[in-house]
């Protein structure tokens, strides 16, 4: 049976792999060598844009637990990337151009491959498919996806604020609170004094941002970054997402000059959300910026804020934790496009999008990994109802909170990824062979 895979980036290779090595016949769609994106430079397939570090190996890191997920599950672009790996201390990066030329030598080893060269504008929904068209997907494909969920279901821009882990707040000073005295005590708040907030307005306009892509540029008209809101008078913060009224302080019983307030990223409170801190800062002066905030001092972030063009879906009202169309048994989606943020995010969404579509073609059950581990919660971070869906990527912060969770970091970080590890294994052997 024949399979289509539209793009030929991270997660599209790796689909093609899963399904190629479980017997079906593969056509892939890549538009690059026809028309390039703004950010690539070859027409490569499983060309890395950004960064050439695929980040952490070791298993009680959370990219590093990702990996050994992705290994027992027979990753093609992760093997390729230990064949073409160059020296990066203890993370995993590559020569780009090797990684390539492997991906691309490993899937022209199979009779069934056959890349085509085409800029796809619509998809013939009859034919089981996998779209993987990437986080700069053409503006055509863009309309047939508009079209094919409903155009409120597509974004365009990343806005994402900073997620910090719930056991690194300093709960000494910080407090649960509603604003106006209206519902349940929902937000954790961090208040300020006015000499607080006037060192912290101080550093933030001063803080060095990112450079943006001239395809960028936009997003700004779309989603104000903290930092510009700043910059447009010494209290348009306060009158905004850090304004406090209606905020007792119960500690003193005295109303803050300022609050900022965290939300839950999750049911269990492992992982706060910054409310309304979208930013371009770099990420080491977000760390040293929002480490002034009161309650936050010693806060570890488990996803720093970013703002760039980035075409996702809002996966959760479109996508099943299959990563299938909803209401589809043989249309998929994968990538960047899906809302996973990263590199082996990504190869992960494809190779679970692969084994997937191979299963229910197959008639078999769909696979999905245990909560426990980082795959498992992705698919379940894709799936899931959620008001204000953003891109996620690999951290401890998204899995379920630990039964009596010891207070060394290390320790802890052991303890996730040693759960994952025995609960994933127990999956593997409870499956038919995926």
């Amino acid at each position: 049976m024949k399979v289509n895979v539209i793009g030929g980036g991270l997660a599209g290779c790796e689909s093609a792999y899963q399904l190629l090595k479980r017997g079906f016949e593969v056509d892939m769609y890549e538009m690059r060598g026809v028309k390039n994106t703004p950010c690539h430079s070859t027409d490569r397939l499983a060309e890395l844009v950004c960064s050439n570090s695929l980040k952490a190996q070791s298993v009680d890191n959370a990219s590093g637990l990702l990996k050994y997920e992705l290994a027992r599950l027979d990753s093609i672009i992760l093997k390729c990337a230990y064949e073409c790996d160059v020296p990066a201390g203890g993370a995993l990066a590559v020569d780009r151009l090797k990684l390539s030329q492997c991906v691309e030598s490993r899937l022209n080893n199979f009779d069934g491959f056959r890349l085509i060269r085409k800029e796809v504008d619509k998809v013939d929904i009859s034919q089981p498919t996998v779209i993987a068209t990437g986080p700069l997907t053409s503006q055509s494909m863009s309309n047939w996806i508009s079209s094919f969920f409903g155009g409120e279901y597509l974004n365009f821009y990343d806005a994402v604020a900073p997620i910090v882990d719930g056991d690194s707040i300093d709960y000494d000073k910080a407090f649960f609170a509603a604003r106006y005295g209206k519902g349940g005590d929902d937000y954790l708040n961090c208040a300020m004094n006015k000499e607080e907030y006037l060192a912290f307005y101080d550093a933030l306009i001063n803080a060095e941002r990112a450079s943006l892509k001239d395809f960028e540029f936009d997003v700004f008209e779309r989603c104000m970054p903290i930092e510009v809101m700043a910059s447009r008078g010494v209290d348009t913060m306060r009158y905004g997402p850090l304004r406090p009224v209606g905020i007792k302080n119960p500690r003193n019983q005295e109303k803050p000059y300022a609050v900022v307030q965290l939300r839950k990223e999750n049911g269990d409170g492992s992982a706060y959300n910054i409310v309304g801190f979208q930013t371009n800062l770099k990420f080491g002066e977000q760390k040293r910026v929002f480490s002034m905030i009161p309650g936050l001092e010693n806060a570890e972030f488990s996803r720093y804020g970013v703002m760039h063009a980035n075409t996702f879906l809002n996966a959760p009202k479109t996508l099943d934790a299959a990563w299938g169309v909803k209401g589809m048994r043989h249309i998929f989606f994968a990538g960047q496009l899906t809302g996973v943020e990263g590199y082996m995010e990504s190869v992960a969404s494809g190779l679970m999008a692969g084994i997937n579509l191979a299963r229910r073609l197959a008639g078999e059950d769909d696979a999905v990994l245990p909560p426990t581990c980082i795959i498992g919660r992705l698919q379940r971070h894709i799936s899931t109802p959620s008001e204000d869906y953003q891109p996620m990527n690999a951290n401890f912060g998204i899995l379920p909170v630990l039964d009596n969770p010891p207070k060394d970091k290390k320790k802890r970080k052991f303890k996730y990824s040693s759960r994952a590890v025995g609960d994933l294994e127990r999956y593997l052997k409870s499956i038919k062979e995926i």
